[in-house]
């Protein structure tokens, strides 16, 4: 049987030396952005704030809400989520969308006065294997309840959306390994972005203590 894996990562940041002023310039650098840019500024908060869910999950979106003082075009954004996107793209296509109609119905262009410019950054993961290891569901339960916040980012959004897997590893290896289905497309309908990684923690275990009570794999 295939043992489960789990790998913690760091993320590692580069600067692209690209920067917007004002709300059309933000719309240019994303319409231009690699999709590792795209992912970055949408994703990446939920590797910096294991904990507490701020109101505005998106390096856009807080950038036009905390620097351009433009609430309005802020709250539209942070409404998006990329829940049940397959691809980088899709949510590029979101954010192009809302930001190009909110400028359509304005006729001056919200910008910086006192604030800082927003900064076009890119990143990529590294993955770091732990000893942590699952061969059944009662291990790997009791090895996702202990590792790192970072293992549960690498394996939910690294490998739905930058690895293209359009799964969590979690339920690819809880479906096709031990043929549990129904508890792999339950975890797959929990919507990652509602909660941080410690919430993502607690909805998961919840769920295999289930399975394994219902299963009387507990002792």
């Amino acid at each position: 049987m295939k043992e489960f894996q789990f790998t913690d990562c760091i993320e590692i940041k580069e600067l692209t030396g690209k920067k917007a002023n004002d709300e059309a310039e933000l719309l240019e650098l994303i319409e231009e952005a690699s999709p590792d840019s795209i992912y970055f500024h949408t994703h990446s908060y939920f590797l910096r704030h294991f904990y507490i869910m701020g109101p505005y999950p998106s390096d856009f979106a807080n950038w036009i809400v905390m620097q351009v003082r433009d609430r309005v075009l802020g709250e539209k954004l942070s409404a998006l989520t990329p829940s049940g996107k397959q691809k980088i793209e899709d949510v590029r296509s979101d954010l192009i969308e809302v930001i190009d109609d909110h400028l359509s119905s304005i006729k001056t262009i919200p910008a910086v006065s006192f604030g800082q410019p927003f900064y076009l950054m890119k990143s990529k993961i590294i993955e770091i294997p732990t000893r942590l290891k699952a061969q059944n569901l009662k291990e790997f339960r009791d090895s996702l309840a202990c590792v790192d916040a970072s293992a549960i980012y690498n394996h939910v959004f690294e490998a739905r959306l930058r690895g293209q897997k359009g799964r969590s590893d979690f339920s690819i290896w809880l479906e096709e390994v031990l043929g549990l289905s129904q508890l792999a497309q339950s975890i797959e309908r929990i919507d990652a972005y509602m909660y941080g990684l410690e919430g993502l923690r607690k909805k998961i275990l919840c769920l295999c203590d289930q399975e394994l009570q219902e299963g009387g794999q507990y002792s």
